[in-house]
């Protein structure tokens, strides 16, 4: 045993017996029984794992190592899944290829306590990068099960109102990317002034504010599955139409040309193939600004510069301002209950509801592996989650070489040659048929019972035939 090795068995383990000190350690834990996944933190030579494995014969096991150290022969485990890194980005990515998709309540995270006094402050960072993945992760399953039958239906209601389709091309154009945070107000001069030579790609809570300032996206984004998305895309006119399909969009969207977003989903992409309707292939994000963000990086190889992301409220101001929803808190408004009061309440429960900090967290992640091409622009920004730092677009130097911006360069509408009304019939048929093919059936079982039947553990065929039939307006495909 080498010197290093030596140092982590005398700080980490038991000098006399660390076999038995494992096996009293994992007792002392009372792990559940339902336990489907452990995530072990440093666990030194990893004398828990032979006990985890003997307890739980068929639960995952996955390891977080923070130093690269020699492990001696007899506690090698190659088997497991193993990362030795303690940076953010290579965690997170580590996590989400590892963690099956299952419920957060049957995943278990294991600390070796004796890490801890050992590593102090790399223990802690790494802990924390877990727990925020463990938070995410918990906040996405929970969404999936409330709105995954709403946001096939969504899909399949959405597919009778594409009429044209969007192809583009690749160019070098400088990107504005816009979120509704209320740095966005900050930022709007600067992209007034240079909206003429860049391509705007706005989400849509944040079209309403950029028209208030004689400002006109080129591309609106959606990925939202609520009704309450609707309100933003009825200020939409004469954009095109980012979306992926599961989203909720008005019929009015009919005479809008679509760029579909394909989420890479099995079930997604038989029913697109199925159908010919061409799709930019961008996984899902949780929020619609880094959906909008892989976009830009997809459409451009310029710069891309990003406003109103602020994943943060400014006193009581939640938004960039006008806001769709505003109007609600002035209609009811009253001497009983002031806007301002209402303003309040709302910032407050935004704040309470952790979903901006799990999202802040997971940009500054992200940023790490996106190219360093990514400005923030604007004088505020309330988290300050960009790394690159504050660029003033509207300086000469940035743009006195580009030319004005020509979107007809860079897409071509492309009409729908077939009756849009039979897309749903079809695609309904596209997945059943593949439910019968030994090469999709597993996976494509999988994918759909999570979106329809999140809460239960087993479903049988028919039942998900049924279920798809009546999802597709069809009781007999």
């Amino acid at each position: 045993m080498n010197p290093d090795t030596q140092l982590l068995v005398n700080k980490l383990h038991s000098k006399y017996n660390p076999h038995s000190e494992a096996v009293r350690y994992i007792d002392s834990l009372n792990l559940k029984n339902n336990t489907e996944c452990f995530i072990l933190i440093e666990p030194g030579l990893g004398y828990i794992i032979p006990v985890l494995q003997e307890k739980f014969k068929t639960s995952k096991i996955i390891v977080l190592h923070i130093d690269n150290f020699p492990l001696p022969q007899d506690c090698l485990q190659t088997e497991i899944p193993t990362l030795y890194s303690t940076e953010p980005a290579k965690i997170q990515e580590f996590l989400e290829t590892q963690i099956p998709e299952i419920d957060v309540d049957h995943i278990q995270i294991i600390e070796w306590r004796p890490s801890m006094n050992f590593y102090r402050e790399s223990y802690v960072k790494l802990i924390s990068q877990v727990v925020s993945f463990i938070k995410r992760t918990d906040a996405g399953n929970r969404t999936t099960a409330a709105f995954g039958t709403k946001w096939v239906r969504n899909f399949f209601r959405n597919l009778v109102n594409i009429n044209k389709t969007i192809l583009y091309r690749q160019t070098a154009i400088p990107v504005i990317v816009t979120g509704a945070g209320p740095s966005l107000e900050y930022a709007m001069p600067v992209i007034k002034k240079v909206q003429d030579f860049c391509l705007i790609i706005a989400a849509s809570s944040s079209v309403i504010a950029l028209a208030k300032n004689d400002i006109t996206a080129d591309i609106v984004i959606t990925t939202d599955g609520g009704n309450w998305a609707l309100k933003h895309i009825y200020h939409t006119k004469n954009n095109i139409l980012a979306v992926n399909l599961c989203a909720a969009l008005p019929s009015q969207c009919c005479n809008t040309p679509f760029l579909i977003i394909n989420d890479g989903s099995l079930w997604q992409n038989i029913i697109l193939n199925e159908l010919s309707l061409p799709s930019v292939l961008i996984p899902q994000r949780g929020t619609v600004t880094a959906t909008a963000v892989d976009l830009a990086m997809i459409l451009s190889t310029g710069n891309i510069y990003l406003a109103g992301l602020d994943f943060s409220v400014r006193d009581i101001i939640t938004h960039a301002r006008p806001y769709s929803f505003d109007s609600l808190f002035f209609n009811k408004a009253n001497r009983l209950t002031p806007v301002y009061s209402e303003s309040f309440t709302r910032s407050t429960l935004i704040r309470q509801g952790g979903s901006l900090d799990i999202y802040n967290t997971w940009f500054k992640n992200q940023l790490t592996l996106w190219p360093k091409r990514i400005f923030s622009i604007g004088s505020y920004n309330g988290n300050n989650i960009f790394i690159n730092g504050d660029i003033q677009l509207n300086s000469e130097v940035s743009f006195k070489e580009l030319s004005p911006k020509n979107t007809d360069l860079m897409f071509k509408a492309d009409s729908i040659k077939e009756d849009p009304a039979l897309f749903s019939k079809r695609g309904g048929e596209a997945l059943l048929t593949a439910l019968k093919k030994p090469e999709y059936a597993q996976d494509l079982k999988k994918e759909l019972n999570s979106l329809f039947f999140a809460d239960e553990k087993s479903v049988t065929d028919q039942k998900l035939e049924t279920t798809i039939k009546d999802i597709t307006g069809k009781k007999t495909l």
